[in-house]
């Protein structure tokens, strides 16, 4: 079985050579960049199953780097390694597509715990599918190659963003329960990945607006219905 790809982007080569030993251990392709021009270029030209970024880096922070990813690669599973523990900070990094943070100092066992789970929820969501496309009112949602499309304007969505509209799409006429919702996709429903799902359902909400018969509404103390 391939062992699975990480691209790891850490200025500080001590930390950054520390956790690609310990992750080698434990099975994972690991390769080290210590800035973000240098993690963008192997990027470029190879493939990685997931990208844990320090988003204090010089050259280029991990923010731009995750933007500069997520333009060929909305789907790509992104880690954010941070010394900074700023609400502010943290919703910054869910806004660019991150699927989790984790502030340092931090265990290793934590970050392997954190790879895992998104492996595993990615994996999970992915064989469960059961239709490959909707219709959302005028738009058509390609839950497979993550597009929504409205007339001839395709939008590209991130893992999160195609993960939770499917959520939505299934449940129809039902209401999505927001606590349901954090732990299918974010796993843990703490105030840090709350507020995520915030930024993204507002995210939604403005790709969806085209046409005015879809709506995402809030049911107060319960969560989401999609109208459409």
């Amino acid at each position: 079985m391939k062992n699975t790809r990480i691209l790891l982007a850490e200025d500080d080569s001590n930390l950054g050579n520390l956790l690609k030993n310990y992750l080698t251990v434990k099975n994972y392709e690991t390769e080290l960049f210590v800035n973000g021009i240098e993690a963008l270029k192997a990027f470029m030209k190879e493939h990685y199953d997931i990208f844990i970024l320090d988003i204090m880096m010089p050259e280029m922070d991990g923010l731009t780097l995750a933007r500069e990813i997520r333009k060929t690669r909305p789907e790509a599973p992104i880690i954010f390694l941070t010394a900074k523990s700023q609400k502010e900070d943290i919703i910054e990094g869910f806004k660019t597509g991150a699927d989790d943070y984790i502030t340092k100092p931090f265990s290793m066992e934590e970050l392997l715990y954190r790879i895992q789970a998104i492996l595993k929820r990615t994996a999970s969501l992915s064989n469960s599918r059961k239709q490959e496309s909707y219709n959302i009112g005028k738009y058509s949602f390609d839950t497979v190659k993550q597009l929504l499309v409205f007339e001839d304007e395709v939008i590209n969505l991130t893992t999160k963003e195609s993960e939770l509209l499917e959520l939505l799409c299934r449940y129809g006429k039902d209401i999505l329960e927001r606590n349901f919702a954090l732990r299918s996709i974010w796993i843990d429903d703490n105030y840090f990945n709350a507020r995520s799902m915030d930024v993204y359902i507002t995210r939604l909400r403005k790709y969806l607006k085209k046409d005015p018969e879809v709506r995402i509404l809030n049911v107060h103390g319960k969560g989401y219905k999609l109208i459409c």
